[in-house]
């Protein structure tokens, strides 16, 4: 009996996969089943495996082209909020403009603002108030401008045409300004009548850059 069998049987060390011979014969096995391959099996797995990098390459182009669609639909839409965004500043801005313009087309001086309260009030007793403040701030105009005098009715005997080319319109509604003061309750003074004086007031007024 061969002792060598006895000494490795079936244990670890008497295994086949350290045996020399088997080894070389497994080799040998591998490569003459290699050159023994079938070519055709072999051109249609890569025919196989061609088809799936191609299908893979359609499915990346489309996850491609659907990203870049979506970007463009996403800058599209923060472009069109970003323009509202703009014209609803420059709307809003226009009219804080606007509205400056306006307040400034009205007057600076705040007995200006204080008369057109009057004459646009609904008590016919404040009309004649907006002629009377009126009157005072023609005197005062006409202090500023030089001309001397007690009274306004003074100043304005003391101008001339040449100087004060309102004159005539200072005399009309200075006489009104008389009437009321004058006449008290007995004078009658439409709204009508009273805007028409006040716009009088104003026209001098803006003429020399009072108001």
């Amino acid at each position: 009996m061969d002792t060598s069998n006895n000494i490795f049987g079936n244990t670890f060390l008497g295994s086949k996969w350290l045996s020399p011979d088997y080894l070389f014969n497994q080799a040998v096995s591998f490569f003459h089943n290699l050159s023994n391959f079938d070519v055709g099996n072999g051109a249609q797995i890569l025919s196989v495996f061609h088809t799936i990098l191609f299908l893979l390459a359609i499915f990346f182009l489309a996850l491609i082209s659907y990203c870049a669609i979506r970007l463009f639909e996403i800058r599209s839409k923060e472009d069109k909020h970003l323009k509202h965004e703009i014209e609803e500043y420059a709307h809003h801005q226009a009219k804080k403009e606007e509205k400056l313009q306006q307040e400034e087309t009205v007057s600076k001086n705040p007995q200006w603002i204080k008369t057109l309260g009057y004459i646009f009030s609904q008590h016919p007793g404040d009309w004649k108030l907006a002629v009377i403040e009126a009157d005072t701030m023609l005197e005062s105009l006409l202090d500023q401008l030089g001309f001397k005098g007690d009274s306004l009715g003074d100043k304005l005997k003391g101008a001339t045409q040449e100087k004060f080319k309102s004159l005539s319109s200072a005399w009309e509604v200075h006489t009104i300004r008389n009437r009321i003061a004058h006449e008290g309750a007995s004078f009658a003074l439409s709204q009508r009548e009273a805007k028409r004086v006040i716009a009088i007031y104003e026209q001098i007024f803006r003429e020399f850059g009072y108001i």
